[in-house]
């Protein structure tokens, strides 16, 4: 090497110390690819059909709140036409925060009071999860319909029971997996794919972070978590507690009528003061119609500002869909993302405008005894999915 060129090295090393690597390098090194695809940025419109009021009406109850996620699904049924009448609550803290935000609802003493009353059709429950089950086996004996926070069962064992009760009684057992059925960007995710904008549909992935401690919100957010948050046996494990939302659209999206678990792993990274929390796993499908990934954590940080950046991607054979569900990082904070590619053009799906059908849908599966809210066979087949990948997941011990 020359002794001009060893300075002229010298003399751009000492220009990265002072500027940067990227302010060192000339604009064109960072001009992208455009290709020859069409971008197209577009907002979502409420659909057509919408109705300006619900067709039906119903009768619900509250029978155990000790998750938040109570209140989304009130606010479904709400806007379905249902109208609540009562409520009763074990907890004295879930029960007064509840008071406030319904304070004309009456308190009932007793699920016993709630199940006697004959002018009920729907009861629904946010309870200890391994609890769920139990109760809603109990409300389908009593002849009224039943809608669960997820997981809506915790063994296989209440699983069967479940299935018995069903047959036996020709109830309704909903589970409300509400990122499927609550995420607007995830509604027109399934618009799109059912009409076949990306082909035949592969995979899925489902990337699913959560907040322990998230600061507000319905999401288990502003007070410390209880006791049964930490113990496997009563919130049923990381992967069928906060998997069963994702094995669901594993479902939904490909079509899958039958699946099996390949693989899953849990672990314990960063709680030793709680040994049998899991706070990470994952695991990998295989179904009739399609292949699916799903990756569960407890660790989104604060400065997200919200509670998980939840993605979801659909791989298809024309095209791929990405949702992101909660906020689009460095960009903007709004939720309810949708990118799609196809063969002709990149898309950007501002879906924030759109209406969710679950909670009319619901209302009128319950008067006219269908299933267009959600499909009950792949409800629960979802339930098997995630508790089989809980029973047989190998639990990683990680080295720090």
């Amino acid at each position: 090497m020359s002794a001009g060129s060893g300075m002229d090295r010298r003399s751009f090393l000492q220009t990265i110390g002072s500027v940067g690597l990227m302010g060192a390098l000339p604009e064109s090194a960072f001009a992208a690819h455009t290709g020859s695809g069409h971008i197209v940025h577009e907002i979502a419109q409420p659909s057509q059909e919408t109705e300006a009021k619900p067709s039906h009406t119903i009768r619900f109850a509250v029978c155990g709140m000790s998750h938040d996620h109570i209140y989304g699904m009130i606010g479904a049924i709400q806007r379905g036409g249902g109208v609540m009448v009562a409520a009763y609550g074990s907890e004295p803290d879930k029960i007064a925060t509840f008071r406030k935000r319904f304070p004309d609802v009456k308190v009932a003493s007793s699920e016993e009071e709630i199940l006697n009353d004959q002018s009920i059709q729907l009861v629904m429950s946010s309870k200890i999860a391994s609890e769920r089950a139990a109760l809603g086996i109990k409300v389908m004996k009593h002849g009224k319909d039943y809608l669960s926070d997820k997981p809506g069962i915790t063994t296989l064992e209440q699983l069967a029971e479940v299935r018995k009760t069903i047959a036996e009684t020709k109830r309704i057992y909903g589970i409300m997996y509400s990122e499927l059925l609550e995420v607007k960007a995830a509604v027109k995710a399934g618009e799109l794919v059912q009409a076949g904008a990306i082909g035949r549909v592969i995979q899925t992935i489902n990337i699913a972070p959560h907040q322990i401690m998230q600061k507000v919100g319905d999401n288990g957010g502003g007070a410390p978590r209880p006791d049964w948050f930490w113990n496997p046996d009563q919130y049923g494990g990381i992967l069928c507690d906060i998997g069963s939302h994702q094995v669901d659209q594993f479902l939904y999206y490909t079509g899958s009528t039958k699946a099996e678990i390949v693989e899953s792993q849990i672990a314990n990274i960063a709680h030793p003061e709680h040994p049998r929390f899991q706070d990470f796993g994952d695991m990998v499908l295989r179904g009739n119609k399609g292949f699916g990934y799903v990756r569960l954590d407890w660790f989104t940080p604060d400065a997200l500002g919200t509670w998980g950046d939840g993605r979801l991607f659909i791989l298809g054979t024309q095209g791929y869909i990405e949702v992101r569900k909660y906020t689009d990082v460095a960009v903007k904070p709004q939720g309810n993302n949708l990118f799609i590619v196809d063969g002709k053009q990149s898309r950007y799906i501002d879906c924030n405008n759109i209406d969710l059908p679950f909670g009319p849908q619901f209302v009128a599966d319950i008067v006219n005894r269908t299933h267009t809210a959600q499909d009950q066979e792949q409800a629960l087949l979802a339930a098997e999915l995630v508790i089989t990948a809980q029973k047989n997941a190998k639990f990683v011990h990680m080295n720090a």
